[in-house]
Order: structure tokens, then sequence, then C-alpha cells
């Protein structure tokens, strides 16, 4: 404890550091399960090679967790917080590297202050594991090239494999590691290192799971996170709520004075290379390899396509080192006051939920929602239960619940991983089921008097609708379940 205070009185930027991750852990009990932390979890309790929306890191970790803490929200919220917390620890190992002590400090209270990493410590996503072995790959990458430790080109493999194993855009990795030694004049030479190779061949050998999963299963899950996006893609409509949508997003995620700088220095870089055809140093051309291409990459997609907000976390890692070298002590301060504010409106959301959130990613009403079932299922006995949103309510449900949760498959629609767990829906034949399907857009108590899954009608012989299921938080009335009863399964191969 001496030793923390210690450090804390010689770089009094730690103590903000400190302040926002105490805030962060001290939320923790009071978060609900989101539907994604029920869903990697699901993962976790169906252990496999891969999976078929993403490779299975956040599910390995979670199950590894629940396994030694117990199943339990906060134990799997406390893994999203222990991995992001080891994040931010390399994190300032590596901008160490690029940055005096004060200005790697600054880099810290910068990433500290995001809501980007707030997000990450309290939710469960495979962004949690990627941005952790990413920034531990870029330390590896900088020691095998800067220090000539060959070592450490071996372990750049495993941690560029292991990337890739938490999420594919990991592969960004390796190209940033491509483009750098091109633009380099003085590393270009490693192009003939028998090292630079031998770790590009480990990093494919650590992701061959993947590989075998998805050669098991018709690519499946290659399939799905590319040819249905470069087909959208493709189309090349030009929507401006997609780009403003993104701005926004970025804005929230990372403060807007941090997004400010990163704009800012992005275009002063790019235009010096289009215009003037100067390179930077290498150190510098280090980090925009492992930034540019993801963080401009994704952001070129944006007037076409919906680019999730975390698909540009990655970039972050190298382009805050970036920002660090340019930010002011005065920005610095004005960044973590208003990070400040927005993380007290989040705590107030979290622990009042002063505004309702018209949608199913919410950690409200989840273990509600599985207790009235209970209730329910004592009048409606001998019956499963389903729902047809995707994953959410299934994945919270089988969180909550110890028995069999079904997914929309047994209606004939894609169900992401629930189709591929292995379930013999034969079984279910001549059964009757209590179907749950979330109204998002809860505005009053009453029955829906209308269906609007007109493939139940063809898998069940009778559907009938029940009472809704109203779930309330501090005697208001938050969320709202429709429910129907449907006799006699009929199992279609």
């Amino acid at each position: 404890m001496n030793t923390i205070k210690n450090l804390i009185k010689k770089h009094p930027a730690l103590a903000i550091v400190f302040g926002f991750q105490i805030f962060r852990f001290s939320l923790l009990p009071f978060m609900g399960l989101m539907p994604q932390d029920a869903y990697y979890h699901f993962y976790g309790e169906n252990l496999s090679l891969s999976y078929f929306d993403h490779p299975g890191m956040i599910g390995y970790i979670l199950r590894g967790f629940t396994e030694v803490l117990g199943k339990t929200v906060f134990v799997i919220k406390l893994a999203d917080f222990v991995i992001t917390s080891f994040t931010l620890l390399s994190f300032f190992k590596l901008a160490n590297y690029f940055l005096s002590k004060t200005k790697a400090l600054r880099a810290l209270v910068l990433i500290s202050s995001t809501l980007c990493f707030s997000i990450l410590s309290f939710n469960s996503t495979p962004d949690v594991p990627l941005l952790l072995f990413w920034t531990l790959s870029l330390i590896s990458l900088y020691k095998a090239i800067f220090e000539q430790q060959k070592w450490h080109w071996i372990f750049a493999g495993i941690l560029m494999g292991l990337s890739f194993d938490s999420k594919y855009t990991a592969l960004l990795l390796q190209i940033g590691l491509l483009i750098f030694l091109a633009f380099s004049n003085q590393y270009r030479k490693l192009f003939l290192s028998p090292w630079l190779w031998l770790s590009l061949f480990i990093s494919v050998l650590v992701t061959f799971p993947v590989w075998w999963w998805n050669y098991q299963n018709d690519f499946a899950s290659f399939a799905f996170q590319g040819s249905s996006r470069t087909g959208k893609i493709s189309k090349f409509e030009i929507s401006p709520n997609f780009f403003f949508g993104a701005i926004a997003h970025q804005l929230l995620l990372l403060i807007p004075i941090l997004f400010g700088i990163l704009i800012t220095f992005t275009y002063k870089y790019i235009k010096r290379a289009l215009l003037k055809f100067k390179v930077p140093k290498a150190k510098t051309l280090f980090l925009l390899a492992f930034f540019i291409p993801t963080f401009v990459g994704f952001f070129a997609l944006t007037p076409v396509y919906w680019v999730k907000m975390n698909w540009l976390m990655p970039s972050y890692i190298s382009g805050i080192i970036i920002a660090g070298m340019f930010i002011s002590k005065k920005l610095i301060k004005a960044q973590v006051i208003f990070s400040t504010i927005l993380h007290v409106l989040v705590a107030a959301q979290i622990l009042f939920y002063l505004a309702p959130v018209k949608s199913d990613d919410t950690w409200i009403g989840w273990k509600e929602l599985a207790n009235e079932t209970k209730i329910l299922q004592k009048k409606y006995t001998n019956t499963f239960l389903f729902a047809a949103d995707s994953y959410k309510t299934s994945a919270a449900l089988n969180f909550f619940l110890e028995e069999k949760i079904y997914s929309q498959n047994i209606i004939g629609l894609s169900a992401l991983h629930f189709d591929y767990i292995g379930d013999d829906l034969s079984i279910l034949n001549g059964k009757n089921a209590l179907f749950l399907d979330s109204d998002t857009r809860f505005k009053n108590k009453e029955k829906k008097n209308s269906f609007n899954h007109p493939e139940i009608t063809t898998y069940f012989d009778k559907v009938t609708e029940l009472d809704p299921i109203i779930i309330k938080r501090n005697g208001k009335e938050v969320r709202k379940f429709w429910v129907y009863y449907c006799a006699n399964y009929q199992y279609k191969k």
C-alpha cells in the first residue's frame, strides 16, 4: 500500500488512472448481465475449437473465471475488468518504448479516461482479449525489430496468433507489420530475415484451431464474417447516417478531445506522405502502421457500411501513443474533466436507470425474466423454452436457468452458434413450448394481439398469446416480454 502511495505521490498522473480503475471496479457489483456476456459465456459452456461468429478466446476466458470463482454475473464482469487492466499495464509498457516517462504517463491517462476502456471493463466481447494480445504483440514486435531480440519474433508470432484466436480483425497485425517493413528504408532488409517468416508462420500455426473448425463446418464463420459484409459494401449505397453515426460513436468512446487529436495527426501524416513523400522516423512509422490501416480503413467504409464502434478499438493502442507525443497538459486536463462528467452520467444510468434503453442490449431485466419464466413453467408444465431474437434472450435465460434453452433454429431460422452445438431437435417433437419475445419499444402492458413470427405457426399446431411479463426496477416498469404458449412442436429436418 505504501508503495502505491509513494508511486502516486511521485507521479500524480497515476492517481487519475487509479481513480478511473477504482470507479470501474466499484460499478461491477451493480452491473446486470448483458446479452453479450451471456452469449460468450455460452461459448465457454460449449467448448469448441472455434465458433460460428467469432473465434473462442473470450469464451475460454469466461469459462476459466467461472470454473474457479463460480458462475455469477459479478465473476463475468470481473473477468472483463481483469483482462482490460492487464491491457492497460501492457499499454503503459509499450508507451515507454516510444515516449518519455512523463509523456507515457499522459498517454496512460488518455487511454484510461476513454469510455472505450470502461465498456471493455463491463461487457464481454471478443475485443477484451483482442486488445490485450494486440498490445502484447506490439511489445514483442518492438523488441524483435528495434532491439534485435530474435526470440521475440517467436513470441510475436504466438501473440499475433492468439490475437486472431480472439477476433478476425487481428489479421491487421500481420498487415501492419508488412506495411511498416515495406515503407521503412532502415528495416526493409528484414524481409530477407528467416525470423520474420518464422514469426508469420507461427502466427498462422497458432490460429490452426480456427481454420480447422471452419474446415469442418464448410467455412461457415469466414463466410458469415466475410461474404455477407462484402456483398453489402459492394452495393456502394451511400448513407450519410452510417458516416455520422460512426463519428458520434468514436466521439463518445474516445472523448472529443482525444478523437480530435487522432484526426489531426492522421491528416498531418497522410498529407505529408502524399504531397511531400516524407516517411516518418522508424518508431513513429511503426506506430502508424498499426494505426492507419485500422483507423482510416474502417472509417473509409462508413459512407457505405455500418461500421460497429468496436472495430476501430485496436487502432487506439498505437494511436493514443502517438497522441501522447503531441497533447498538451491543458488538453489532458480537459480530457479528464470531460471524461469524469461522462463517467458520472454512466454511473447514474447504471445505478438509477434514468433513461430507458430501447433495445435488448441492456443489463436490465434478464434475471427477473428468468425468475418470472420459472413461475410460468409451474403453470404450464412440461414445456421447453425458446426465443427468436438471434441469441440475446436465449443466451440470457441459458445463463440463469438450469435447463436447456433453445433459439430460433428450432423454427428453421439461423441462430448463430446455437446451430453448431449438436442439438438433436427431434427429441422436441410433440412437445409444447413457451415462446418469449422482447418488446424493445415498450409502451404499454397490453397483449400484442398479433403475431410477427409466421415461421412458428408452421412448426406448432396452435399458438396462444399469454399475459406479457412486465419487469420493474425501483417500482418503475422498465421492460416487457410477450409470451406465447405453443402447442405440439412438429420437428422438420
